[in-house]
């Protein structure tokens, strides 16, 4: 009878559709990109080879091909999962077997994403984070769209109906089809301006241009030579011997502002490639984000896991009337993801004010972040970063400059020291916090500003720091740790930090709440 079950359960393990073939090719690829360091001797063997003997590179092409291909089969063929009544098994691995047993209940997130090469086809991937490490994340790679959609909404539904358990005798667990208990309403779009906006005061261009900074200078001597054959030769109009200061100026003034627009042109190709068709949607208690332009993600949020609501400013923010709201959960499952492929937050991108003000009252109906007076912090703050960082190093360099009679050099030294002063300035107004009955708020920033608001019995941890210079004028740290991440108000009246601790403990302690 033993023998039974176990061969029963045995055929319960279900290999995903031969598309995921595509899925473990592209991975396979990208692990080759990922070493792309490591590869560039490789390629520029193979580029002088394929000059002097190209059958033999076109073989060794040819076998890399062959490896790839092996490599991917072997990933597919041995990929496996099966679902029980409550739970998901995954075993995965050529060399280092993996298995993966993960009951509903802990699932934090369900990502349905259809990639540019599933979608004419009708298949997705479907991934499963937890509220643990990086380690427990669990995917599907190839599977019907409408069965993805069916799993969902099995697991979802299991899930509300352990979390209420006056409703738990009228959900029929482990049904696929059954459904949740509310109708899905649409909360916000994203319209395509919305999405430039966005692309310009983002700056994720500079991001870009910093990871690709080590091949910078093989590009644009390709380039100079590429135009060179036009008859356009950059190089003269960086010749500086023989010009004038204004034609000097005017060319630096005309390559920055090139600059600026080609990299504010890649951000905005960024953010609609990524938030293409943004939506956000609620079906209950739990938050839908759909959004992509090749690559179509739908990621869910329960409001009982929600740690901290952040409404973010960059400069250019504050100049267009628009801010960046984000919903952020645990964030176990953030390590290596970007933009709408981070499952443990949501972000709605670029939206008014009036906007802001509705989606946080929807999560919080009590919050006050958007009115609450806010405490400042010590003056002391500066005294620190200007008087103890800045004002030495510059004293040094200044008499070191002042010895050699190098005044030109002083100035420029003189004017970097304002500028550093005047960002410290500005961060330190930024500094601001509260709390009320159900909320801490904190306020910070620099050119940009960000609103932290998170319930107070959400805190896992609550602690204060001091050393003996601020500690003799009853100043301190407060930190705060919730599962999104950690929260510190610096240089903060000591009395006040004491009070935001004992009165947080005391509603962790009385009442309970979960935070999950």
């Amino acid at each position: 009878m033993a023998d039974t079950n176990q061969n029963q359960a045995a055929a319960n393990w279900q290999r995903v559709s031969p598309v995921g073939l595509i899925y473990f090719v592209i991975q396979v690829l990208k692990g080759f990109v990922g070493n792309v360091i490591y590869l560039i001797p490789m390629v520029y063997l193979l580029s002088d080879l394929y000059a002097k003997k190209p059958e033999t590179a076109q073989l060794m092409l040819l076998g890399a091909a062959i490896i790839i291909s092996l490599f991917a089969g072997l990933n597919y063929y041995f990929f496996q999962y099966r679902l029980t009544k409550a739970r998901v098994e995954i075993r995965s691995g050529v060399f280092s077997k993996k298995r993966i047993d993960l009951p509903f209940s802990r699932i934090q997130n369900i990502e349905v994403s259809e990639p540019l090469y599933y979608r004419p086809i009708g298949f997705c991937y479907l991934q499963f984070d937890t509220a643990g490490s990086s380690t427990q994340e669990a995917k599907i790679v190839a599977i019907n769209l409408d069965k993805a959609k069916a799993l969902k909404s099995q697991i979802l539904a299991h899930n509300q109906a352990q979390a209420d358990t006056a409703e738990a005798a009228d959900v029929e667990m482990g049904t696929p089809n059954t459904p949740i208990q509310s109708d899905e309403k649409p909360i916000n779009y994203r319209n395509i301006d919305d999405l430039v906006l966005h692309g310009l005061t983002s700056n994720r261009a500079w991001i870009l241009l910093a990871g690709l900074s080590p091949f910078i200078d093989e590009f644009t001597e390709k380039l100079s030579s590429w135009l060179l054959r036009y008859g356009i030769n950059v190089e003269q109009y960086f010749a500086f011997e023989g010009m004038t200061w204004w034609q000097i100026g005017l060319t630096l003034i005309t390559v920055t502002v090139t600059t600026i627009i080609i990299m504010s042109l890649i951000s905005v190709i960024g953010s609609i490639i990524v938030y293409y068709n943004f939506e956000l949607a609620k079906q209950g208690d739990r938050y839908i984000r759909r959004c992509g332009l090749f690559t179509v993600t739908e990621v869910s949020m329960r409001l009982s896991r929600l740690q901290v609501i952040v409404r973010q400013q960059d400069w250019l923010d504050t100049l267009f009337r628009r801010s960046n709201l984000k919903y952020e959960q645990s964030n176990a499952n953030a390590k290596g993801k970007h933009g709408a492929a981070l499952t443990n937050k949501i972000l709605v991108p670029s939206v008014t004010h009036s906007e802001v003000e509705f989606l946080i009252n929807d999560a919080y109906p009590d919050n006050q972040l958007l009115t609450i007076k806010l405490n400042k912090i010590s003056p002391r703050y500066l005294l620190r970063n200007i008087g103890a960082l800045l004002v030495p190093p510059f004293i040094v360099i200044s008499a070191f400059l002042g010895y050699h009679n190098n005044y030109e050099a002083m100035a420029y030294a003189f004017g970097l020291f304002a500028l550093l002063s005047g960002l410290m300035v500005m961060r330190y107004l930024r500094w601001g916090y509260a709390m009320d009955d159900n909320f801490v708020y904190i306020r910070k920033g620099c050119l940009g500003v960000d609103h932290y608001c998170f319930p107070r019995h959400k805190v896992q941890q609550i602690s204060v720091s001091q050393n003996p210079i601020i500690a003799k004028h009853q100043l301190c740290s407060l930190h705060f740790v919730l599962a999104s991440g950690s929260y510190t108000i610096p240089y903060m009246d000591e009395q006040q930090a004491y009070q935001m601790l004992n009165s947080t403990l005391y509603e962790v302690e009385y009442y309970k709440k979960s935070w999950m």
